[in-house]
């Protein structure tokens, strides 16, 4: 990301505003104590004050043994020793303010995860030290850290950070976090990540969470320092028009419905801006019309930008309908067929020929597996010949859809470049397929 000194004048106020958002950063890692670092995070923030009375003083005296804070959400973990579904919470430190994602990482609940990461700014990938057997040459890091990495990547997180947890359980640990380090950095050069920071932590007692660890082995910096200076996603507020409709609405005055009232369409803008006064074109009607005002609950605006969710007043009762699509004059062009890559979730396997659901934006279609170019093997990393996909594979494929879509590359748009996977059989998740090329 360039600097803002870098930018024009005119942007590096909008530049600066974005990344002083809030960082969206999900907390992953199975059995790697995601669960007390998300506690500590939020007892030293004093985000827990209306749970539970935060008394304890700050600094190096305050590392406490343990981490007993009541957090709401937790029950379920303490229960059944796994997270059952994505939580969110809130916190802040003088410099920046954040919303985290504690996903769980267990085979059977990778749809949460990757439901967190899609819309995070930052992955923090906890490595568990004491399950690492750091004499063995080559060193072998858990296939979760990896996959969770590479499914980083593939959604396009902006920035990953590693954090090495449970340094406390080990007497001696800078041999071994040097022996992880090197491994992770291996990793991720063979993989292609852009790593952020590789980080000792300990949850339990706190270290190198809020202060940088006093250790002469570690001269870095900490978790929250390095998430502090973490980029904000960029939001592309600038290009086409693209809002995918989620209601349609005939709104009197009054707040009810009126036939005569004005068409008013809803949905979140997903890339550009929209003024009043602008000309819109539906997908896939082609129907064009003005837009003659905006809303935002039961405000009038004049403008909306990327990631609002806004009411278009249309000068026209155009037949449109939820899934449709909003956009700048013949720019959404509708596709059948596509490369994806596909992370598959479903303990049954992705088969060539099979039908599927998938949504996209909206709208339910019907689609298949029209051929399968390979898998990537997460332990070497290499491309190699598959006829299926099994549970938490990652793979190459081409899919046909009944009915065109206005589909675009992921890297180009997460909203147009993206679609959920739904076997109708079982109405369950399957996977996530991330558009690369649209045939």
């Amino acid at each position: 990301m360039n600097a803002v000194l870098d930018l024009a004048p005119q942007h590096a106020d909008a530049a600066a505003a974005r990344d002083q958002r809030a960082l969206r950063f999900l907390l992953g890692g199975a059995d790697a104590g995601s669960r007390t670092l998300m506690r500590r995070l939020l007892c030293d923030s004093g985000a827990n004050r209306s749970d539970a009375a935060d008394t304890r003083p700050r600094g190096p005296a305050s590392r406490a043994p343990h981490v007993s804070v009541p957090t709401e959400g937790f029950d379920t973990d303490r229960e059944q020793g796994t997270a059952s579904d994505v939580t969110w919470r809130r916190f802040a430190t003088p410099k920046r303010r954040f919303v985290m994602a504690d996903a769980p990482s267990h085979e059977q609940q990778a749809h949460h995860m990757i439901t967190a990461a899609a819309g995070s700014d930052a992955v923090v990938v906890l490595v568990d030290i004491t399950n690492i057997d750091w004499h063995a040459t080559p060193l072998t890091l858990p296939p979760q850290t990896r996959h969770l990495a590479l499914l980083a990547q593939l959604l396009r997180v902006p920035s990953i950070v590693f954090g090495v947890s449970q340094i406390d359980a080990l007497a001696q640990p800078q041999p071994t976090f040097e022996a992880v380090r090197t491994a992770l950095q291996t990793f991720a050069h063979d993989a292609g990540l852009a790593v952020a920071a590789i980080l000792p932590l300990s949850a339990l007692r706190g270290d190198n969470l809020d202060a940088p660890i006093d250790e002469p082995w570690y001269s870095g910096p900490s978790l929250l320092q390095v998430l502090e200076g973490l980029p904000s996603a960029e939001q592309h507020a600038d290009g086409d028009l693209l809002l995918s409709i989620q209601c349609v609405a005939r709104a009197g005055f009054d707040g009810g419905e009126a036939q005569d009232a004005p068409r008013t369409v809803w949905g979140r803008i997903a890339r550009g801006q929209v003024r009043a006064g602008d000309t819109v074109q539906l997908y896939p009607s082609g129907e064009r019309a003005v837009v003659t005002a905006l809303q935002r609950g039961a405000d009038g605006i004049t403008h909306a930008m990327t990631g609002q969710s806004v009411g278009l007043v249309l000068d026209r009762q155009l037949d449109a309908s939820v899934g449709d699509w909003v956009g700048t004059p013949d720019t959404l062009l509708g596709a059948q067929r596509f490369g994806a890559t596909l992370a598959w979730l479903d303990p049954e396997p992705a088969v060539i020929g099979r039908r599927y659901l998938v949504h996209h934006g909206n709208r339910w279609v019907q689609a298949r597996i029209a051929s399968i170019g390979h898998r990537i093997d997460i332990d070497t990393l290499k491309a190699t010949d598959a006829y299926q996909l099994a549970l938490n594979d990652i793979g190459h494929v081409v899919v046909e859809l009944q009915q065109p879509l206005p589909i675009e590359p992921y890297a180009h748009n997460r909203v147009a470049g993206s679609m959920i996977v739904v076997d109708p059989a079982h109405n369950r998740t399957s996977g996530v397929l991330l558009v690369n090329v649209v045939r």
